[in-house]
């Protein structure tokens, strides 16, 4: 009888289990959660994604793919993202959830601590873009100041929504900093404008009014038509501490919404947008 009860209590405690987290699917030595009840079936041709992984947060990548898997989109801006930590993001989304991902990485920062590695191979630390379609002409590129720690922004030529796009993915200075940052915008600004057609995705650690966004606010607008520098009180937030420091801007390009996403895997939540690159 005793044995009995202990079977019958493993059963209920299997069933909360499932409850809580969602079933699982076959995943060798990691715990493989399925997409929940909406999730997109496959890559969504005209969707971008940008998110700051936050490192160190001690998040588990196969849960960083499951979050990126959710909503699938096209291309996908990542910062703070240590170059192994992409590497299994990306292998685990063809694995366990069919999609594939090309990806280009930027580095500003080699550091054990941060990424792991040796002492005379550090992992890579900064920027890195995954994107359905291939990827050319890619520009790493770090700002002159980074301030309390090296930044830089990341740029490539894929296709999105069938059309050829530049995207860039960056990271600018700490807050308190602005005017470091107010220095990077003018560089970023600079190449955005080289562009005709172009997507910018990152964390810019300034909320929509912040003056040291000018620059770039004058070559590209928000996807979200409530996201402007002289109504910054309209945008959802992006961020644990309640702030909007993360965008998707646009150049050329038309939005036809935005969403922002809480996830409990980083300090950030995530921002993607759909486009309208017709003609």
């Amino acid at each position: 009888m005793a044995g009995r009860h202990r079977w019958l209590l493993a059963g209920v405690l299997t069933a909360v289990c499932v409850l809580l987290v969602g079933p699982a699917v076959p995943g060798g030595d990691v715990f493989v959660r399925s997409l929940p009840a909406g999730a997109a079936r496959g890559v969504v041709p005209n969707r971008v994604m940008t998110w700051n992984l936050c490192n160190p947060c001690g998040a588990r990548d196969i849960d960083r793919a499951r979050e990126i898997a959710t909503y699938a989109p096209q291309v996908v801006g990542l910062q703070e993202a240590c170059v192994r930590d992409v590497e299994r993001i990306r292998d685990y989304l063809r694995r366990y959830y069919g999609l594939v991902y090309h990806v280009a990485y930027g580095p500003v920062l080699h550091h054990r601590g941060r990424c792991g590695g040796t002492p005379w191979a550090p992992g890579g630390f900064g920027q890195a873009v995954l994107s359905a379609a291939p990827m050319t002409d890619r520009v790493s590129a770090e700002y002159p100041d980074g301030g309390s720690e090296d930044r830089g922004y990341l740029a490539v030529t894929t296709t999105v929504g069938g059309r050829s796009v530049r995207v860039f993915t960056t990271h600018l200075a700490q807050r308190r900093q602005e005017t470091v940052r107010a220095h990077q915008a003018d560089v970023l600004a600079t190449e955005i404008a080289r562009h005709d057609r172009a997507v910018v995705l990152g964390d810019l650690n300034a909320v929509p009014d912040a003056p040291e966004l000018a620059p770039v606010w004058a070559v590209a607008a928000d996807a979200d038509a409530r996201c402007r520098p002289s109504s910054g009180a309209g945008c959802p937030p992006t961020t644990d501490w309640l702030r909007r420091f993360d965008y998707v801007f646009l150049r050329g390009v038309t939005a036809l919404g935005q969403r922002v996403r809480p996830t409990p895997h980083s300090d950030h939540d995530l921002l993607y947008a759909d486009l309208d690159l017709s003609p």
